[in-house]
């Protein structure tokens, strides 16, 4: 009885400390990056009711929802050809697990005809994408919460992705960023298996891919590794396999197709071009050698240990004659946002609501880069120039090229970044001890 008196007591006296703490700190709680979770908690509540009022007062525009609808309504009836499905925008170019999940929905809204149940049914995906890389941020402790009200409550382009226009890309985004959360907690097989899941709505997580290549060979060397790329490829097999038994060319070619053309009057980053260069194939070529080339300097000169030669990662981490360090969440986070960014910077072409893609790391990746000179307010000024790039319909000549100077800004900053601090071997094993 004592023991449990004494125990509710000690609760109350916490929580009176806390909040003592964040009296005398008030006007730092917005910078200090241990209020993360205090200010995160406000935004995503508050986010709730945002949720709500947009979908009560703007309107709906409908764009792809009818063409999905339209696409799953095709398996429903029986057609597993991928080259026969098809709805008003096109034919269906996403992977398995976008027909699965979308007909999911399809039953939830009434065969898609309840649109204000799917508008809150994407708010939920919201809700749950913003937990997501909310708690990624907490565990980081890089960005001032400040921040974070761009990284929500200011965007309406990406209210606009998710609950007026309920496209695709929020849904394999929110199953991403439930993958890099489980990195983080080290469940790397469990993680595979939901980026695989994620690929599979969507292929532009493969843009990730890179990066949790590299990842993994640093954690697990290249024999442990390979169980789980062939989990990867296990689940995309599995998930296809109804499609791949009926036309494997076809299903192939449409859901994973990476020479698919783009029209030009929907690019957000290449509309300074006259449209011939940017329908060019050489262009294209030319910015995949970009891609490329700036992922291999990344892997060897910024992700790389210090010390460690790139060849000693395709070891097993305990016969590795370099001293073995367990990836923290700084450099996790860092090297997969920093991935997926290097192919937005060079991405043959950019649609409205590709935006998600990337909008929620560019905090982080402003935050970790290596110019220390590179004030708050400067960085502010990038993530809302971007914002306005994003805004402004149809691009322009300007929108694009300040989209692409800011991208070159965050780009140079993350090159001329250090490596993430690692803890020494000594210091892990001390802390083992303890």
């Amino acid at each position: 009885m004592a023991a449990g008196k004494k125990k509710s007591s000690t609760l109350p006296s916490r929580i009176q400390k806390t909040l003592s703490s964040i009296w005398q700190d008030k006007h730092m709680v917005l910078f200090k990056a241990e209020y993360t979770f205090l200010v995160t908690a406000v935004l995503w509540f508050l986010e709730i009711g945002i949720n709500i009022w947009v979908i009560q007062k703007v309107a709906y525009t409908e764009i792809d929802w009818k063409a999905y609808m339209d696409e799953v309504e095709g398996v429903i009836n029986g057609t597993y050809d991928y080259t026969q499905l098809k709805g008003d925008t096109g034919p269906l170019v996403y992977p398995a697990g976008f027909v699965y999940i979308f007909t999911g929905l399809y039953y939830l809204t009434d065969h898609g005809q309840n649109i204000r149940l799917g508008q809150y049914v994407f708010a939920v995906f919201y809700l749950i994408t913003l937990l997501l890389v909310f708690r990624i941020y907490h565990r980081t402790k890089k960005v001032p919460p400040y921040v974070f009200f761009f990284v929500c409550c200011a965007s309406y382009r990406i209210h606009s992705i998710f609950i007026l226009r309920l496209f695709n890309d929020p849904v394999a985004m929110m199953l991403l960023f439930g993958a890099i959360n489980l990195f983080l907690d080290g469940r790397w097989t469990l993680g595979c298996a939901l980026y695989s899941l994620a690929v599979s709505v969507k292929m532009n997580v493969l843009l990730f891919a890179p990066g949790l290549l590299f990842l993994l060979l640093c954690e697990f060397g290249l024999w442990k590794t390979l169980p789980k790329l062939t989990l990867c490829a296990v689940i995309q097999l599995v998930l296809g396999l109804p499609f791949l038994l009926v036309n494997p060319v076809g299903y192939v070619s449409r859901a994973f197709d990476l020479g698919r053309q783009f029209l030009f009057k929907w690019t957000v980053n290449w509309r300074f071009l006259p449209e011939d260069v940017f329908l060019c194939r050489y262009f294209h070529l030319a910015l995949l050698l970009a891609h490329i080339t700036t992922l291999l300097l990344f892997a060897l000169k910024r992700w790389k240990r210090p010390g460690n030669s790139i060849w000693s990662i395709l070891t097993d981490p305990s016969e590795r004659k370099e001293t073995v360090h367990k990836l923290n969440a700084d450099q996790t986070v860092l090297v997969l946002f920093t991935s997926n960014f290097i192919g937005m910077c060079f991405s043959r072409s950019l649609h409205y609501q590709f935006y998600v893609w990337y909008f929620h790391t560019l905090p982080y990746l402003l935050w970790s880069g290596g110019v220390k000179k590179l004030a708050h307010l400067l960085r502010v000024l990038i993530l809302g120039l971007i914002e306005l790039s994003w805004n402004t319909y149809p691009s322009t000549n300007y929108s694009s090229l300040s989209l692409h100077v800011c991208h070159f800004i965050i780009l140079l900053c993350l090159w001329l970044n250090p490596t993430p601090a690692l803890p020494s071997q000594k210091s892990e094993n001390k802390a083992k001890r303890h």
